[in-house]
């Protein structure tokens, strides 16, 4: 009988949205709260378990977020989204030891669908790297297990994970999806939701 793993989540936060012209993060939806916190309430039902990454300059609350929202910090993130997933990923090799995988969200996805996560997630596993995808594009979150966390603790610059995921192909399970919002993101003022 196979055992549930125990997931964590990464919710990437630490950007400064040059594209979009301010700080996105902080931008209001239609229902009053921040562009941050609506994609964190959605990842925080698919991963009871989630840390916010965040440059070290910054807390929660000043983003919209609960005050005691567990959160990393990223202090390379101005090397880009890589660098931030390598300071996190560092630190998550020691503060949560007992996880056998963790999902990678950007911050910036209020379309994310718990019940899209809650697929994905079943197929996770401690040697997969469970990659979503609807309509031919990949999309977030991506779930690494634990094996691959160390490759993902050496990144310093970059995009993010993409290297690590074209090395280890062997170990991609890619899931379709019939959800758009996996690879819905806001880059720009006139993507954010009408």
């Amino acid at each position: 009988m196979r055992s549930e793993p125990m997931l964590v989540a990464l919710v990437m936060a630490a950007g400064v949205g040059r594209r979009f012209g301010s700080d996105k993060r902080r931008q209001a939806l239609a229902d009053g709260r921040t562009l941050l916190a609506t994609t964190l309430a959605t990842a925080a039902k698919a991963y009871p378990r989630h840390y916010v990454v965040l440059r070290p300059d910054e807390t929660p609350a000043a983003l919209g977020l609960a005050p005691n929202t567990p959160v990393l910090s990223a202090p390379a993130a101005a090397h880009g989204l890589g660098a931030s997933l390598g300071d996190a990923f560092r630190q998550l090799l020691v503060c949560a030891p007992d996880a056998t995988a963790a999902a990678v969200i950007l911050g910036d996805m209020p379309w994310l669908s718990a019940a899209s996560c809650a697929q994905l997630n079943a197929r996770a596993s401690t040697t997969a790297i469970v990659v979503p995808s609807h309509a031919g594009q990949r999309g977030h979150p991506v779930i690494f297990g634990r094996r691959w966390w160390p490759a993902l603790a050496q990144l310093k610059t970059g995009e993010g994970a993409r290297d690590v995921v074209a090395r280890h192909r062997h170990a991609v399970v890619t899931l379709e999806l019939d959800d758009p919002g996996i690879w819905r993101d806001i880059d720009r003022p006139q993507d954010l939701p009408d």
